[in-house]
Parts: C-alpha cells; structure tokens; sequence
C-alpha cells in the first residue's frame, strides 16, 4: 500500500519533531538544573535555644529546733505567707512550766537582792553600832576595875573577867563591821545576790527561747512550697517540715553545653516560653553566668532575669524554654549554609556561583554563622546567584533554577536536591 503525500509529510513533521525533543532531551541530561537563591543583604540574629526551669532567688527549709509532738499546722502548700507569720505549733506545755518555774526562781533572786540592799544593810549598820557601844562600854569597865584593884578593893580576877568581857566585845565589832562591807554594792553579799539573780535571769530566758522554738515563723515574706508534716507527728532537730520560697525577682536557671560558652555575654537579650502557654512569651536578659563548670554534666549555670514582674502562671521549677540572641547583624550580606561546598583550613569556605551559565568555584571569608546561614564578609556581592543543589564540577554549564529564601527562613522543599534528569543520569553513571 502507497502512502500519500500528506501521510507522509506528517511522518516527516513527526520524525523532525521527535528528533528535536531527543535533541533537547539530551542537552538537558546534560546540562541538569541547579538550585541557586541570590545572594542578598539582610538582618542575621544568631540565636542559642534549650531548656531551663524557673527558680525564685532563695529557697529555705523549716525545720524544728526541739524535739516536740506537733499541735497544728497552720499553712498549706501553695499558700503565701508574710513575715513573722505562725506556721507550726508544737505542743508547750512542759516547757511552759518550765518558764513558770524559771520565773518565780528570778523573782526570788530579785528580792534577795533587795532585801540585802535595804533590810540588811541596816541591821547590819545597826548592829556594827551596838557593838561599837559595847567595845566603849567594856573599855570604860576595865579601866575602872584596874584603878579598884590597884586601890585593892577588888580582887585580880575581877580584873580577868573585865578583859575578857572587852575582848568578846571587840570581835562581836569586828564581825559587824565585815557583815556591814559584805552589804555595801561591792561587798560579797551582795555580789553573789547578783550573780544569783543573773543565773535566775539566764535560766528564764533560756525557758523563753525554749518555749518560743514551739512556734515556727515565716522567715519572710515567702510562698509555701512543700509541706511534710502533720499534727500529732513527733519531730526532731535537722528533719526539714516545710519548704519556702523567698519572696523576690523570679529567676530561669538553665544548665547549658560548655561548647556554648563562647556566645553567651551577661545582658544579651531572651525570650522564654512556658509549653502550656506558648502564646504568652517572656522578654528576658542574661542575668549570671556561672565561674565553673559541672564537670559532671560538662554544662555551665546560666541565670535570667525577667525583663516584667513574673506572670501568676509561672510555677516554681516549672520547665521552659529559652532562646537568646547571641549575636546581631542589622545588615549583613547572607547565604545558606547548604551553599558551602567545602571548608578550608584557614576557616573560609568554598561555594560555587554562576557565571555566564557556568558553574565557578569561589572562596568566601564568613562571618557570623546561625544554624541556617551564614555571613558574607570577602568573596562575593549582592546579586550574584550562589549555586545550592547537585554536584556540577568547575566550568560545568548549569540550568538555574532560583529558590526564594529569607534569612531565618527554611528553604523551599526539595531546594538542593538534584533533579530527575541529574538523578537518573548520575544512577545510569553507578
């Protein structure tokens, strides 16, 4: 059978046509397309993220001096206390009798005191007098009996007793004369009524002290955290009863990577964000970094301080998160880190760029880097267009295919990938 002319002028359209197609097929085996994004100057914000938790700036314990049977518990945990507050009874009764006890003993001490300042200072003067009169009356009787027996109406023997009598006289005045110093302020008496009364004082305070260690106050302002005791329970020195909050500025501690260190500066700028409210996020400031290393956990303590009073929903050891601007740059000529083919060792990288068609390799100095981009400082200029996906080789001509992409921002998908024809070409190449 013949074919006609028309028959087969379409058979040779269609011959020109597959043959074009096969052509272009080819060249673009050849030539596949690259992801590049242009190179653009933008803001680039380093920032470090994890976690931490939420600490106010003291913590203390409360605990019982004494060994005691608790009476009441007046608080609960959560509740907020202020200073000077009652927060645990322990019963007293023993050790307020102890203080009656204490107390009636001082005001023993007290009118001994006194007394010996009054009452027996003049009954001693009264009796040093007396017997100052019998000394002179002794005197006088001895003085008379000598003349008598000396005259010789009296015997000799009635001149002994006349001694005698003086000389029991003398020490009755010598011991008056020692009770009256032993009643002057500096006299013994009265200084061991004083000590006596000073030993009662002490005992008495002692019983206040003791009886006051039934009380257990809030040391300050503060909020109960925790709360492991009940009434009727026998507590002992050292065992802690109740946890406290101090009331001030809330904290976020956070324990970070070593490897961090380098970034992190007092006052750099945070946000933190509690996963329950995400949408209620926190400005925050680098407030302490730790002098020392755990060594344990190879981590550093970073403290924050918030740049507000802390929000009700914030809890005590609640854990956030918190990320902080390291580092900033207004304006700064970007890449992606998926450009950088290679490093080298003077700390510069290796990207490849189109021109004219052609792939080129070009060394860049960089600057600050973040997680997806990286800072231009040598190598290259806005505008030119950096080449991201496949593996074309030096002077290789490339397709572009331009990804739009911002700092901060991930890359389109798929974006430095190769293409279906640069795959297929390189697994007919395996």
């Amino acid at each position: 059978m013949t074919l006609s002319a028309a028959q087969r002028r379409w058979g040779w359209g269609a011959a020109g046509v597959l043959l074009v197609l096969a052509f272009w097929g080819g060249w673009l085996w050849r030539h596949p397309a690259v992801d590049a994004v242009e190179l653009q100057s933008a803001p680039l914000v380093r920032s470090l993220q994890f976690s931490a938790r939420v600490a106010t700036l003291s913590r203390v314990e409360i605990g019982s001096t004494i060994t005691g049977r608790v009476q009441a518990v007046l608080v609960e945990e959560g509740a907020r206390v202020r200073r000077g507050d009652v927060l645990l009874r322990l019963e007293s009764d023993e050790l307020t009798a102890a203080l009656t006890q204490a107390a009636a003993a001082e005001r023993q001490a007290a009118a001994r005191l006194a007394g010996l300042r009054s009452t027996g200072r003049t009954a001693a003067q009264a009796a040093l007098a007396q017997t100052e009169a019998t000394v002179r009356a002794a005197r006088a009787e001895l003085t008379r009996t000598e003349q008598l027996v000396a005259q010789g109406f009296v015997s000799a023997s009635r001149l002994d007793e006349a001694r005698r009598t003086l000389e029991v006289a003398q020490a009755q005045q010598t011991s008056a004369r020692a009770q009256t110093r032993a009643n002057e302020e500096s006299g013994s008496d009265l200084v061991q009524a004083r000590a006596q009364l000073a030993v009662a004082q002490a005992t008495t305070q002692a019983a206040q002290a003791r009886l006051a260690q039934t009380t257990l106050l809030a040391p300050a302002d503060a909020q109960v955290l925790l709360r492991e005791v009940e009434p009727g329970q026998i507590v002992q020195p050292g065992k802690a009863l109740l946890g406290l909050a101090l009331a001030g500025p809330t904290q976020i501690v956070a324990p970070v990577d070593e490897r961090f260190l380098d970034q992190l500066q007092t006052g750099q700028v945070a946000r933190v964000v509690a996963d329950a409210f995400a949408g209620q996020p926190l400005a925050a400031r680098v407030l302490s970094i730790a002098p020392s290393v755990d060594a344990q956990r190879g981590a550093i303590e970073v403290k924050l301080a918030l740049d507000a009073p802390a929000p009700a929903f914030l809890r005590e050891d609640m854990t956030v998160s918190v990320e902080v601007d390291t580092a900033r740059r207004d304006v700064a000529l970007v890449l992606p880190l998926a450009a950088l083919r290679a490093m080298l060792p003077d700390g510069s990288a290796v990207v490849m760029v189109s021109e004219e068609g052609l792939a080129r390799s070009r060394p860049v100095k960089l600057g600050l880097r973040t997680i997806d981009a990286a800072e231009v400082l040598d190598g290259l200029v806005e505008g030119e267009l950096v080449l991201i996906g496949g593996s074309p080789g030096p002077d290789d001509r490339v397709r572009l295919r331009r990804v739009p992409w911002q700092p901060g921002q991930p890359l389109a998908p798929g974006a430095g990938a190769p293409d279906a024809g640069a795959a297929l070409t390189n697994a007919m190449g395996r």
